[in-house]
């Protein structure tokens, strides 16, 4: 399965068999929808819908991730312009990046210029980052980052509470907004029960996040 995949893969982005489905982000005070995140997809010919889980690992290791990222930042700029509303209440389209994208030297010339052709306003594109992609992170690409968060970039912490040094990414990175591991708030779910543990721990890094001025969002 894993090498026909890979055979198939390159064809695929040559003659872009993916598509982008959208998961959106609610505040919880009024229901409104206040961001959307971008879920790549691939448009299989013989095997159908194919979750990342099926093609990105294979993405990278052929090296076809960054250029794969790409085009989903573009489509997802794009897309984020054909939303209804006014310019302050249409929400924000969220990203993930891949390490060798979070790495790669081109990172902040490739998402200003997306940008600019696109024509989406800055604050409303998010760019989220996992442990496992900020690992290793080097000087060059945080400055990329700051640079891009100085232009109105957010950027997210995914799965924050999982990993082992999330306080240290909070130091060191440019980061607006904290994205809570959904194994948190599932506890939460039983509003007549809450599960005391999970209770404390979304306590506590809700009042993390807001103490150091950071949207926070449960998964």
């Amino acid at each position: 399965d894993r090498l026909e995949l890979r055979g198939d893969l390159q064809h695929a982005l040559a003659i872009d068999q993916f598509a982008l489905h959208y998961q959106p982000t609610a505040r919880l005070s009024d229901g409104t929808i206040t961001g959307v995140e971008a879920l790549v997809r691939w448009r299989h010919p013989e095997r159908g819908l194919l979750s990342p889980d099926w093609f990105i690992p294979l993405a990278e290791q052929m090296g076809l991730i960054v250029a794969l990222g790409r085009r989903v930042i573009e489509r997802a700029c794009v897309d984020a312009l054909r939303w209804k509303g006014t310019d302050e209440d249409r929400p924000f389209v969220s990203v993930n990046l891949a390490a060798r994208q979070i790495q790669h030297p081109a990172l902040l010339q490739e998402i200003t210029a997306i940008l600019r052709r696109s024509g989406l306003p800055a604050r409303r594109l998010q760019l989220e980052l996992t442990e496992s992609a900020v690992m290793g992170t080097d000087e060059v690409a945080v400055a990329a980052l700051r640079k891009l968060v100085t232009a109105g970039v957010r950027v997210a912490i995914d799965d924050f509470g999982t990993g082992y040094s999330n306080l240290t990414y909070l130091r060191t990175l440019p980061v607006t907004d904290l994205k809570l591991d959904g194994s948190f708030a599932h506890g939460l779910r039983r509003a007549d029960d809450p599960d005391p543990v999970d209770q404390g721990i979304v306590a506590a890094l809700v009042n993390l996040g807001h103490s150091l001025g950071l949207t926070v969002t449960a998964e």
